[in-house]
């Protein structure tokens, strides 16, 4: 069928003459690159000739290009924020190019074309900055009589052989569909790697795409919810682990439990970083409250604000004046929680104890290592994360984080650090802290954790001077997570998913004993509807 199909349309495609092309010149509008293969595929199959596929194509690419810089000309730079400029473009892309076009003039206008992506921010950026419109149209025309013949000829190339190799054991349709994708795919990749810049950011996405430490959690959470699965079934109840920790509200530590609530409960034991809960209402009570908590701090500034419900360091902002907090304060209407920042370290310390047991364990210990650069007074920012090891993996992140710096230089010797959070999913590195373990610093862990009463399984995020001084037990709690922490140590570069899995497996099993106990003891579990109640809440 899809081969009658195509064959049907080739040739009609070649018995539409004029209508052929025109449709190849308005389909540019939509995607260039691909109507360029589409009407390189045409010529492969013999429904027109080259001269004329290219000349379509680019008649409609030159349109396609002036539009553009007729919409930054005319319509202006506030437009950028609205439909349907906006459905393009953005802001930052824009204000980048526009950057580059004052720095390197028109040749960027050439460049740009071998470049895909930069094409529409560059070219809307030459009508806002009001380019000669003569010396534009002489570049664009000739970016393009380069560029489309060797599109198109690449597809007609490719597009044949694909459909030749293929015909012997299948019609021509695949063939063509192969061809195309090949095409595609070595005008992407091919073109980027034609750059320093763009081989690095290949190789940032190869290294997430093969480093277990990177997978997204459909990825890696599959075999681990079959194993909670059987448990379940173990035990005739899919809901068994919402009885883990019967003092932390929301099944547990389950999904949206309350932070300022845990650490009311820890903070008898006087290891908790001083903390204040910021309630919704108006602003200027809000402000208020927070005006409190930082009068009652010897030094106010830096101060951590965060939601009183979050996940995965989502909504966390470091404020160092008056303004950032203000802003924070501002973008988060919610219950918030304004903690003292605390210099030093990071870790995440695993601590789980069965109600049967007198003493609890260390399960797992994450050291927790945060970016950082060194200028070298030579390179921008960009070419510096791009250039690091490490950076390079999260490099889209961070290049987003720092647009309006990255084309800035840091001098010599300055340090850069690009995240202030232990958090891996804004970069940090974690790596297995299993030898920092000590008996006096499971000492302090056990002390901390048996004055929270109903707390048997989670992670606690800290802080500590140096790692001396945690291995001493000398630390400061800034937050503990219930039931769906992490031991975030198999997140380790060293370790693998087969790693990961196990671990991520015998940590639910203990969950499963402690809730067994729990229950026997009393602890309620919710219902399968109050469990999916919470999850859908917690979206909202």
């Amino acid at each position: 069928m899809l081969a009658a199909f195509v064959d049907r349309s080739l040739a009609l495609a070649a018995e539409g003459g004029p209508w052929t092309l025109l449709g190849l010149a308005l389909a540019t509008l939509a995607s260039e690159d691909l109507a360029c293969i589409a009407a390189g595929l045409l010529v492969a199959q013999g429904a027109i000739s080259f001269p004329a596929a290219t000349f379509a194509c680019l008649v409609g690419i030159l349109v396609g290009d002036v539009a553009l810089v007729a919409a930054g000309r005319w319509l202006g730079a506030r437009w950028l924020d609205r439909a349907p400029l906006r459905w393009f473009v953005t802001r930052e892309g824009v204000d980048r190019a526009a950057l580059w076009l004052s720095e390197r003039g028109a040749i960027l206008i050439f460049t740009t074309r071998f470049l895909p992506g930069t094409r529409l921010p560059t070219y809307v950026a030459a009508g806002l900055l009001r380019v000669p419109f003569a010396r534009l149209a002489l570049w664009l025309t000739l970016a393009c009589a380069l560029w489309t013949p060797l599109l198109v000829g690449a597809a007609a190339v490719f597009g044949d052989t694909a459909r030749a190799w293929l015909q012997t054991w299948t019609a021509a349709a695949p063939g063509l569909v192969l061809g195309g994708l090949l095409v595609w795919l070595l005008v992407r990749v091919g073109l980027q790697a034609a750059t320093w810049r763009g081989r690095r950011l290949l190789l940032s996405r190869w290294r997430r795409l093969v480093r277990w430490e990177f997978w997204p959690m459909w990825a890696v959470y599959p075999p681990v919810v079959l194993w909670i699965t059987w448990l379940g079934l173990r035990v005739r109840c899919l809901t068994w682990f919402t009885a883990v920790n019967p003092g932390i509200d929301a099944g547990g530590g389950l999904v949206g439990e309350s932070k300022s609530a845990i650490l009311r409960a820890l903070d008898p034991s006087g290891a908790v970083a001083p903390w204040a809960l910021i309630a919704p209402g108006e602003a200027s009570a809000r402000r208020a409250a927070l005006d409190a908590f930082l009068a009652a701090r010897p030094a106010p500034f830096p101060v951590v604000l965060k939601p009183d419900v979050g996940e995965r360091g989502g909504g966390v902002v470091i404020a160092r004046d008056r303004a950032a907090a203000e802003a924070a304060l501002a973008a988060a209407p919610g219950p918030l929680i304004a903690q003292a920042y605390v210099p030093g370290i990071e870790f995440g310390v695993f601590y789980v104890r069965l109600p049967s047991e007198t003493r609890g364990r260390i399960f797992a210990i994450t050291e927790k290592r945060t970016p950082t650069l060194t200028g070298d007074g030579i390179r921008n920012l960009e070419t510096l994360i791009l250039a690091d090891d490490r950076a390079v993996c999260m490099a889209d992140f961070f290049l987003r984080q720092f647009a309006a710096r990255r084309d800035g230089v840091p001098a010599a010797g300055e340090r850069i650090p690009l995240t202030d959070l232990g958090t891996h999913c804004r970069g940090s590195l974690f790596l297995d802290g299993a030898h920092h373990e000590t008996p006096a610093l499971l000492d302090e862990v056990e002390r901390v954790s048996r004055v929270f009463q109903g707390f048997h399984f989670g992670r606690y995020d800290v802080r500590t001077p140096d790692a001396e001084a945690f291995r001493r037990g000398e630390f400061t709690v800034i937050e503990l997570n219930g039931l769906t922490s992490e031991a975030t140590s198999i997140y380790d570069p060293r370790h693998g998913p087969l790693h990961g899995w196990a671990v991520l497996c015998r940590q639910w099993h203990l969950a499963w004993r402690i809730a067994r106990e729990t229950r026997a003891a009393g602890a309620r579990t919710l219902t399968a509807a109050e469990t999916i109640r919470l999850a859908r809440a917690s979206r909202n």
